[in-house]
Protein backbone atom coordinates (compact mmCIF):
# COMPACT_ATOMS: atom_id res chain seq x y z
CA UNK A 1 0.00 0.00 0.00
CA UNK A 2 1.43 3.04 -0.93
CA UNK A 3 0.97 6.03 1.59
CA UNK A 4 0.80 10.10 0.36
CA UNK A 5 2.35 12.89 2.56
CA UNK A 6 2.42 16.33 1.56
CA UNK A 7 5.73 16.96 2.40
CA UNK A 8 8.49 14.15 2.90
CA UNK A 9 11.88 15.61 4.04
CA UNK A 10 14.52 12.55 3.39
CA UNK A 11 17.12 12.43 6.42
CA UNK A 12 16.56 13.46 10.17
CA UNK A 13 20.06 15.30 10.52
CA UNK A 14 19.92 18.98 11.67
CA UNK A 15 18.79 20.35 8.47
CA UNK A 16 16.30 18.05 7.84
CA UNK A 17 14.54 18.43 11.61
CA UNK A 18 15.42 22.22 11.47
CA UNK A 19 12.85 22.49 8.26
CA UNK A 20 10.15 20.04 9.82
CA UNK A 21 10.04 22.22 13.08
CA UNK A 22 9.69 25.39 11.38
CA UNK A 23 7.12 24.26 9.60
CA UNK A 24 5.54 23.05 12.62
CA UNK A 25 5.59 25.91 14.34
CA UNK A 26 3.89 27.22 11.29
CA UNK A 27 0.90 24.75 11.52
CA UNK A 28 2.28 23.15 8.84
CA UNK A 29 2.95 19.30 9.14
CA UNK A 30 5.86 17.25 7.41
CA UNK A 31 7.03 13.73 7.70
CA UNK A 32 10.76 13.23 8.35
CA UNK A 33 12.13 10.03 6.80
CA UNK A 34 15.56 8.42 8.44
CA UNK A 35 17.58 5.62 7.56
CA UNK A 36 19.22 5.03 11.06
CA UNK A 37 17.10 2.62 13.07
CA UNK A 38 16.51 4.90 16.31
CA UNK A 39 17.84 8.53 17.50
CA UNK A 40 20.17 6.53 19.87
CA UNK A 41 20.93 4.22 16.84
CA UNK A 42 25.27 6.09 16.66
CA UNK A 43 26.89 8.74 18.09
CA UNK A 44 26.41 12.34 16.15
CA UNK A 45 29.91 13.52 16.34
CA UNK A 46 31.89 16.14 18.24
CA UNK A 47 31.10 19.78 19.07
CA UNK A 48 29.63 22.82 16.65
CA UNK A 49 30.30 26.25 16.59
CA UNK A 50 26.64 28.08 15.43
CA UNK A 51 27.34 31.24 13.98
CA UNK A 52 24.91 34.28 14.81
CA UNK A 53 24.36 34.86 11.18
CA UNK A 54 23.41 31.25 10.31
CA UNK A 55 22.95 28.59 12.77
CA UNK A 56 21.99 30.82 15.55
CA UNK A 57 19.12 32.89 13.07
CA UNK A 58 17.71 29.34 11.95
CA UNK A 59 17.56 28.27 15.92
CA UNK A 60 15.10 31.59 16.17
CA UNK A 61 13.08 30.52 13.37
CA UNK A 62 12.90 27.66 15.20
CA UNK A 63 11.21 29.18 18.67
CA UNK A 64 14.25 26.98 19.96
CA UNK A 65 16.83 29.78 21.16
CA UNK A 66 15.90 29.95 25.14
CA UNK A 67 16.79 26.30 24.60
CA UNK A 68 19.58 26.44 22.59
CA UNK A 69 21.70 28.60 25.17
CA UNK A 70 21.18 26.51 27.84
CA UNK A 71 23.31 23.75 25.52
CA UNK A 72 26.14 26.24 24.98
CA UNK A 73 29.95 24.65 26.48
CA UNK A 74 30.85 27.47 28.27
CA UNK A 75 34.42 27.68 27.06
CA UNK A 76 34.37 26.45 24.11
CA UNK A 77 34.84 28.97 21.96
CA UNK A 78 38.44 29.40 23.17
CA UNK A 79 40.96 28.59 20.30
CA UNK A 80 44.77 27.60 20.08
CA UNK A 81 47.19 27.05 17.49
CA UNK A 82 50.53 25.60 17.98
CA UNK A 83 53.32 24.18 15.73
CA UNK A 84 54.50 20.78 15.12
CA UNK A 85 56.89 21.11 18.62
CA UNK A 86 53.87 22.02 20.86
CA UNK A 87 54.73 26.16 20.77
CA UNK A 88 51.91 28.12 20.78
CA UNK A 89 51.47 31.01 18.55
CA UNK A 90 47.96 31.82 18.86
CA UNK A 91 45.62 31.41 21.70
CA UNK A 92 42.32 33.22 22.70
CA UNK A 93 40.08 32.98 25.31
CA UNK A 94 36.29 32.59 25.18
CA UNK A 95 35.07 36.10 25.69
CA UNK A 96 31.20 35.16 26.54
CA UNK A 97 29.75 36.82 23.29
CA UNK A 98 28.11 34.35 21.70
CA UNK A 99 29.03 35.28 18.41
CA UNK A 100 30.10 31.20 17.79
CA UNK A 101 29.17 29.23 20.76
CA UNK A 102 29.98 25.41 20.77
CA UNK A 103 27.44 23.14 21.34
CA UNK A 104 27.53 18.75 21.55
CA UNK A 105 25.83 17.78 17.92
CA UNK A 106 24.07 15.26 19.49
CA UNK A 107 22.67 17.82 22.13
CA UNK A 108 21.19 19.80 19.42
CA UNK A 109 20.00 16.93 17.30
CA UNK A 110 17.85 15.93 20.28
CA UNK A 111 16.68 19.22 21.14
CA UNK A 112 14.97 19.68 17.77
CA UNK A 113 13.79 15.93 18.11
CA UNK A 114 12.08 16.53 21.23
CA UNK A 115 10.47 20.11 20.02
CA UNK A 116 8.85 17.57 17.29
CA UNK A 117 5.86 15.81 17.49
CA UNK A 118 6.47 11.80 18.19
CA UNK A 119 5.18 10.62 14.83
CA UNK A 120 7.03 13.30 12.79
CA UNK A 121 10.11 11.30 12.11
CA UNK A 122 9.40 7.26 10.81
CA UNK A 123 12.97 5.63 11.56
CA UNK A 124 14.52 2.95 10.21
CA UNK A 125 13.20 4.07 6.66
CA UNK A 126 16.26 3.72 3.87
CA UNK A 127 15.53 5.26 0.96
CA UNK A 128 15.80 2.32 -2.62
CA UNK A 129 14.98 4.85 -5.20
CA UNK A 130 12.89 8.06 -6.29
CA UNK A 131 11.33 8.63 -9.45
CA UNK A 132 9.11 11.38 -10.64
CA UNK A 133 5.46 11.19 -11.29
CA UNK A 134 4.93 13.96 -12.94
CA UNK A 135 3.04 17.11 -11.76
CA UNK A 136 5.71 17.84 -9.19
CA UNK A 137 4.61 14.90 -7.44
CA UNK A 138 7.52 12.06 -6.52
CA UNK A 139 7.36 8.61 -4.94
CA UNK A 140 9.81 7.35 -2.90
CA UNK A 141 10.93 3.39 -2.24
CA UNK A 142 12.54 2.31 1.08
CA UNK A 143 14.17 -1.20 1.55
CA UNK A 144 11.45 -1.90 3.85
CA UNK A 145 8.64 -2.35 0.61
CA UNK A 146 6.93 0.46 1.79
CA UNK A 147 6.34 3.30 -0.93
CA UNK A 148 5.21 7.11 -0.47
CA UNK A 149 4.37 9.17 -2.93
CA UNK A 150 5.13 13.42 -2.25
CA UNK A 151 3.93 16.32 -3.76
CA UNK A 152 7.61 18.20 -2.01
CA UNK A 153 10.49 16.05 -1.81
CA UNK A 154 13.16 17.33 -0.05
CA UNK A 155 16.83 15.72 -0.43
CA UNK A 156 18.02 16.17 3.21
CA UNK A 157 19.91 12.70 3.38
CA UNK A 158 23.61 13.90 3.51
CA UNK A 159 26.59 13.90 0.91
CA UNK A 160 25.40 10.10 -0.61
CA UNK A 161 22.10 11.81 -1.37
CA UNK A 162 19.68 9.39 -3.02
CA UNK A 163 17.12 12.84 -3.89
CA UNK A 164 20.18 14.55 -5.66
CA UNK A 165 20.28 13.02 -9.03
CA UNK A 166 16.92 14.05 -9.44
CA UNK A 167 17.87 17.69 -9.87
CA UNK A 168 21.66 17.41 -10.57
CA UNK A 169 24.47 14.52 -11.96
CA UNK A 170 27.42 16.15 -9.48
CA UNK A 171 28.92 13.50 -7.59
CA UNK A 172 31.31 14.49 -4.35
CA UNK A 173 35.02 14.10 -5.06
CA UNK A 174 37.28 13.38 -2.62
CA UNK A 175 39.43 16.56 -1.83
CA UNK A 176 42.61 14.92 -0.95
CA UNK A 177 42.26 14.90 3.04
CA UNK A 178 41.48 12.35 4.93
CA UNK A 179 40.95 12.33 8.69
CA UNK A 180 41.30 9.66 11.61
CA UNK A 181 39.46 10.45 14.39
CA UNK A 182 40.20 9.27 18.21
CA UNK A 183 38.80 10.50 21.59
CA UNK A 184 40.73 10.80 24.78
CA UNK A 185 38.48 9.81 27.66
CA UNK A 186 38.00 12.34 31.34
CA UNK A 187 40.91 14.00 29.96
CA UNK A 188 41.62 16.21 32.77
CA UNK A 189 42.07 13.55 34.73
CA UNK A 190 43.73 10.67 32.31
CA UNK A 191 45.28 12.87 30.01
CA UNK A 192 46.13 16.03 31.62
CA UNK A 193 49.08 16.99 29.57
CA UNK A 194 46.89 16.77 26.38
CA UNK A 195 44.32 18.78 28.08
CA UNK A 196 46.55 21.34 29.01
CA UNK A 197 48.10 21.61 25.47
CA UNK A 198 44.32 21.35 23.73
CA UNK A 199 43.19 23.75 26.34
CA UNK A 200 39.09 24.84 26.66
CA UNK A 201 37.95 24.94 23.12
CA UNK A 202 39.14 24.17 19.71
CA UNK A 203 42.88 23.50 19.19
CA UNK A 204 45.01 23.67 15.52
CA UNK A 205 48.19 22.46 15.02
CA UNK A 206 48.97 22.15 11.23
CA UNK A 207 52.60 21.67 9.39
CA UNK A 208 53.66 19.71 6.41
CA UNK A 209 51.02 18.72 4.67
CA UNK A 210 48.67 17.41 7.71
CA UNK A 211 48.12 18.10 11.24
CA UNK A 212 45.34 17.95 14.65
CA UNK A 213 42.31 19.64 14.95
CA UNK A 214 40.60 18.81 18.50
CA UNK A 215 37.71 19.78 20.26
CA UNK A 216 37.36 19.99 24.19
CA UNK A 217 33.80 18.41 24.32
CA UNK A 218 31.12 18.95 26.88
CA UNK A 219 31.98 16.05 28.99
CA UNK A 220 35.41 16.47 29.68
CA UNK A 221 36.80 14.21 26.78
CA UNK A 222 39.09 15.02 23.95
CA UNK A 223 37.97 14.25 19.97
CA UNK A 224 40.67 15.05 17.73
CA UNK A 225 40.85 15.01 13.61
CA UNK A 226 44.28 13.53 12.38
CA UNK A 227 44.21 15.61 8.84
CA UNK A 228 46.70 13.76 6.45
CA UNK A 229 46.76 14.86 2.78
CA UNK A 230 47.45 11.45 1.51
CA UNK A 231 45.69 9.41 -1.90
CA UNK A 232 42.24 8.60 -1.25
CA UNK A 233 43.10 4.96 -1.04
CA UNK A 234 45.13 5.71 1.45
CA UNK A 235 42.96 4.74 4.83
CA UNK A 236 42.15 1.30 3.01
CA UNK A 237 46.21 0.17 3.99
CA UNK A 238 45.32 0.21 7.43
CA UNK A 239 43.51 -2.01 9.45
CA UNK A 240 41.55 -0.34 11.67
CA UNK A 241 40.34 -3.15 13.71
CA UNK A 242 43.46 -3.39 15.01
CA UNK A 243 43.32 0.04 17.55
CA UNK A 244 47.42 -0.55 18.25
CA UNK A 245 48.07 -0.83 14.67
CA UNK A 246 46.59 1.83 12.93
CA UNK A 247 47.79 3.94 15.48
CA UNK A 248 51.62 2.98 14.54
CA UNK A 249 50.75 3.50 10.63
CA UNK A 250 49.11 6.68 11.81
CA UNK A 251 51.93 8.29 14.05
CA UNK A 252 54.49 7.30 11.41
CA UNK A 253 53.14 10.24 9.16
CA UNK A 254 54.25 12.29 11.99
CA UNK A 255 57.72 11.46 12.96
CA UNK A 256 59.38 14.28 15.23
CA UNK A 257 56.26 16.38 16.15
CA UNK A 258 55.68 17.01 20.10
CA UNK A 259 55.35 14.06 21.89
CA UNK A 260 52.02 15.29 23.63
CA UNK A 261 50.77 16.41 19.80
CA UNK A 262 51.48 12.24 19.16
CA UNK A 263 49.59 10.90 22.55
CA UNK A 264 46.49 12.58 21.32
CA UNK A 265 46.54 9.62 19.15
CA UNK A 266 48.88 7.01 20.54
CA UNK A 267 46.40 7.40 24.05
CA UNK A 268 43.22 7.52 22.26
CA UNK A 269 40.08 5.35 24.26
CA UNK A 270 38.17 3.17 22.07
CA UNK A 271 37.70 2.89 18.63
CA UNK A 272 39.88 4.81 15.46
CA UNK A 273 37.49 5.98 12.97
CA UNK A 274 38.69 6.84 9.15
CA UNK A 275 37.05 9.59 7.04
CA UNK A 276 37.62 10.91 3.64
CA UNK A 277 37.01 14.68 2.75
CA UNK A 278 34.17 14.78 0.40
CA UNK A 279 32.79 18.02 -1.38
CA UNK A 280 30.62 18.95 -4.01
CA UNK A 281 31.91 21.15 -6.51
CA UNK A 282 32.14 24.69 -6.02
CA UNK A 283 29.17 26.71 -7.46
CA UNK A 284 27.27 23.14 -7.45
CA UNK A 285 23.25 24.33 -8.67
CA UNK A 286 20.60 22.79 -10.56
CA UNK A 287 17.56 23.90 -12.98
CA UNK A 288 14.44 24.47 -11.11
CA UNK A 289 12.51 20.92 -11.08
CA UNK A 290 9.20 20.59 -10.05
CA UNK A 291 8.26 19.05 -6.23
CA UNK A 292 11.51 18.54 -5.27
CA UNK A 293 14.62 20.36 -4.22
CA UNK A 294 17.58 19.78 -1.81
CA UNK A 295 19.32 21.00 1.75
CA UNK A 296 22.35 20.50 3.60
CA UNK A 297 24.90 18.33 2.66
CA UNK A 298 22.74 17.10 -0.52
CA UNK A 299 22.93 20.53 -2.07
CA UNK A 300 26.27 21.69 -1.16
CA UNK A 301 28.73 18.96 0.58
CA UNK A 302 32.05 21.14 1.58
CA UNK A 303 34.95 20.26 3.79
CA UNK A 304 34.81 21.45 7.25
CA UNK A 305 37.52 24.01 7.22
CA UNK A 306 34.99 26.74 7.15
CA UNK A 307 32.68 25.51 9.61
CA UNK A 308 30.17 26.07 7.67
CA UNK A 309 28.31 22.62 7.15
CA UNK A 310 25.95 22.22 9.79
CA UNK A 311 25.24 26.20 10.54
CA UNK A 312 23.96 26.26 6.68
CA UNK A 313 22.07 23.18 6.86
CA UNK A 314 20.05 24.35 9.65
CA UNK A 315 20.01 27.85 7.83
CA UNK A 316 18.63 25.99 4.67
CA UNK A 317 16.06 24.15 6.99
CA UNK A 318 14.49 27.44 8.14
CA UNK A 319 14.30 29.40 4.92
CA UNK A 320 13.02 26.45 2.93
CA UNK A 321 10.35 26.06 5.99
CA UNK A 322 9.28 30.31 5.85
CA UNK A 323 9.38 30.29 2.44
CA UNK A 324 6.65 27.48 2.34
CA UNK A 325 5.07 29.20 5.02
CA UNK A 326 5.00 32.72 3.61
CA UNK A 327 4.69 31.69 -0.50
CA UNK A 328 2.56 29.64 -2.57
CA UNK A 329 4.09 26.24 -3.37
CA UNK A 330 4.84 26.89 -6.89
CA UNK A 331 7.03 29.74 -5.93
CA UNK A 332 8.22 28.70 -2.13
CA UNK A 333 11.16 26.86 -4.30
CA UNK A 334 12.14 29.58 -6.47
CA UNK A 335 12.50 32.14 -3.23
CA UNK A 336 14.51 29.74 -1.21
CA UNK A 337 16.93 28.81 -4.48
CA UNK A 338 17.41 31.80 -5.23
CA UNK A 339 19.48 32.67 -1.69
CA UNK A 340 20.69 29.42 -1.46
CA UNK A 341 22.97 28.87 -4.70
CA UNK A 342 25.04 32.34 -3.57
CA UNK A 343 25.10 31.71 0.25
CA UNK A 344 26.35 27.91 -0.29
CA UNK A 345 29.23 28.92 -2.97
CA UNK A 346 30.61 31.68 -1.28
CA UNK A 347 31.14 29.26 1.55
CA UNK A 348 31.93 26.34 -0.11
CA UNK A 349 34.82 28.46 -1.98
CA UNK A 350 35.70 29.99 1.41
CA UNK A 351 36.08 25.97 2.60
CA UNK A 352 38.23 24.82 -0.13
CA UNK A 353 40.38 27.73 -0.05
CA UNK A 354 41.15 27.45 3.69
CA UNK A 355 41.85 23.65 2.73
CA UNK A 356 44.57 24.45 0.90
CA UNK A 357 45.70 26.68 2.82
CA UNK A 358 46.19 24.94 5.95
CA UNK A 359 47.71 21.98 4.43
CA UNK A 360 49.55 23.54 1.49
CA UNK A 361 53.14 24.56 2.17
CA UNK A 362 53.21 27.05 4.57
CA UNK A 363 50.17 26.00 6.49
CA UNK A 364 50.81 27.38 10.02
CA UNK A 365 51.58 30.83 9.04
CA UNK A 366 48.50 31.34 6.88
CA UNK A 367 46.10 30.07 9.60
CA UNK A 368 48.42 32.41 11.82
CA UNK A 369 47.85 35.16 9.26
CA UNK A 370 43.81 34.56 8.99
CA UNK A 371 43.35 34.90 12.56
CA UNK A 372 45.66 38.29 12.72
CA UNK A 373 48.37 36.71 14.88
CA UNK A 374 51.93 37.09 14.25
CA UNK A 375 53.61 35.35 11.69
CA UNK A 376 56.29 32.67 11.91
Amino acid sequence: MTSHFPIAIIGGGLGGLTLARVLHVNGINAAVFEAEPSAEARTQGGMLDIHEDSGQIAVRAAGLYDEFRELIHAGGQAIRIVDSQGVVHFSEQDDGSGGRPEVDRGQLRDLLLRSLPDSTVQWGRKVTGVRALGDGRHEVAFVDGAVITTDLLVGADGAWSRVRPLLSPAVPEYTGISFVETDLLDAGTRHPACAAMVGEGFFISVGDHKGFLAHRESDGSLHTYTALKVDENWLDGIDFADPAAAKQVVLAQFEGWHGTLRALVADADGAIVPRRIHALPVGHRWDRVPGVTLLGDAAHLMSPFAGEGANLAMLDGAELGLAIVNHPADKALDVYEQELFPRSETSAAASAASLSMMFGDDGLCGLLDQFGADTL
